[in-house]
Order: structure tokens, then sequence, then C-alpha cells
């Protein structure tokens, strides 16, 4: 214990407390402290004054910043937020937008032809691997769908029942090759039949196939369906005419169709089950 006493380092801080006691004795005695000894002393501690107090100022600032950040932090996961609800708000009604807007067109094709009876279905599974963009739906033989039944959407018809199973049913579409349905168009009456192809079905386009070299129709044409045959009824709208290019293995031509609607994106159909032919 005594030889701690006598250190060196023990003795300095001794001496700087002693120097800290004596310049308080000395303020205390002068009331503001304004004399010589005083004046050296607040010379000799003013750097240390200086520096602590720029330092608790700093302190100050970044508790400050933190304490801003955070409630910046804060108000950008409120407005985060807000944008979410705008847009979750936004799907939904562009959903209900285009559900009016299919009855709407199913309401025009039931007051033009009473005799239709449909079933109304959703879209329950796609395989994504199938370039022809078939589709599951919702309804099946015991709603009444049966094989062949035209499948609509609003007032297009986007393909046919392929299976029909108790409960769902598979539909494939006009963009298939193993589809076809007798066609017409509106103007110069030809008649001829619809299906599809696989470089189109990637473009999400059938054909008007087997037109004479000199056909009359022409780009923008609207294409229904004849009802030939008694599978699908007439009047039904397949699409609208992109441009005519002739057959590399004939002399004949056709007609490249671009769909109502886009086959890929639908998410409701009516599959129609009976008619007057």
């Amino acid at each position: 214990m005594k030889n701690l006493f006598n250190t060196k380092p023990f003795k300095m801080v001794v001496s700087i407390i002693a120097v800290f006691l004596i310049g308080a004795l000395i303020a205390a005695a002068n009331g503001h402290g304004e004399t010589a000894q005083s004046t050296v002393l607040g010379t000799l501690f003013s750097p240390a004054h200086y520096v602590a107090q720029k330092i608790s100022n700093g302190l100050d600032n970044i508790s400050g910043n933190v304490s801003g950040n955070a409630q910046y932090e804060k108000e950008i996961k409120k407005l985060q937020s807000q944008i979410g609800d705008l847009q979750s708000q936004l799907v939904d009604y562009e959903n209900l937008k285009r559900q009016n807007e299919l009855y709407k067109e199913f309401l025009g094709v039931k007051e033009e032809h009473k005799d239709f009876q449909f079933v109304e279905a959703s879209v329950t599974g796609r395989d994504s691997a199938d370039i022809y963009k078939s589709f599951t739906v919702s309804k099946g033989t015991v709603n009444g769908v049966a094989v062949g039944d035209a499948v609509m959407y609003g007032k297009y018809l986007v393909g046919i029942v392929d299976k029909a199973y108790p409960t769902y049913s598979v539909v494939k579409t006009i963009l298939d090759p193993d589809f076809s349905v007798s066609v017409y168009e509106i103007i110069s009456n030809e008649i001829s039949y619809v299906t599809g192809t696989a470089s189109l079905a990637k473009e999400n386009k059938c054909k008007m196939a087997n037109l004479d070299a000199t056909t009359k129709i022409t780009n923008e044409a609207i294409i229904c369906t004849a009802g030939v045959g008694g599978t699908v009824p007439k009047g039904l709208i397949i699409g609208t005419v992109d441009e005519i290019a002739d057959e590399s293995t004939d002399i004949s031509s056709y007609a490249i169709i671009t769909p109502g609607t886009d086959i890929e994106s639908i998410n409701t159909c009516f599959i129609l089950t009976d008619y007057k032919n």
C-alpha cells in the first residue's frame, strides 16, 4: 500500500485533483471567480471544457438524428402501406370493370339469342406448358356440361369443352390445331373453317383456312361462326383478320385472325349447354 502512495502516477493524480480543488476554492472566495488566478485557471481548463461541450453537442445531434431517422422510417412504412392498399383497390376496380363489361356483352348475347342456355364457370387451372392455352373450368356434367359445348367470354367464342367430368371440365381453345369450327366473314359471306397452328398459337392467333386465292376478305374483317354441323351455333364472334397469306402447300390462302379476347387472361367464362339449332 505504501508503495502505491509513493508511485509517480498516484502523485500525479493527487496533484491534478488538488489543482481542481484550489481553482474551485478561489472561484468561491471571489464571487464570480474573476481574479487573475481564476482567469489563469479558466485559461488552463477552457480547452477541456470546449472539447467536452463539443462531445456533448455531438451526442445530442446523434441522438436527434437517430430519433429523426426512426420517424422517417415510420412515415415511409406508413406510406408504403397506403400505396399497397391503393394498388389493391385499383386491382379490385379493374376486375370489377372487366366483370361488368363481360356481363354486359353476355346480356346482349342473351337478348339476341333467347334460346341459349348457359352455365357460368370459373377458370381453375392452366397448363403452362401448353402453347394452345387450354384451361380447366369449375363446372362439369352435373351442371349440364357436355363434350363439344361452346365456351364463350362475353360475345366471343374461345373454345369448346374437350373433356367433361362430374365437377369440372377441360377446354380446348380456338388456338389448337385439333380445334375446328365452320365460320364466315360477315361482309363477303365467304365460308370456311377456323383452326390453330403451333406457330400462330405462339402469337395468340389462329387462322381461317382454305380460302380461295382470290378471296375478298380484307384486313379488319370480322369472322363469326357459321353454325354448320350443329356443334356451335351461328353468329358467335371469333375475332378479326390481321392479314391474308398464301399457303405453302397448295394454291389456297388463309386469313390470320386475332381472337376477340385474350384467352390467356380470362378467369371467367360461359359454357353454352343448349340452344335451338
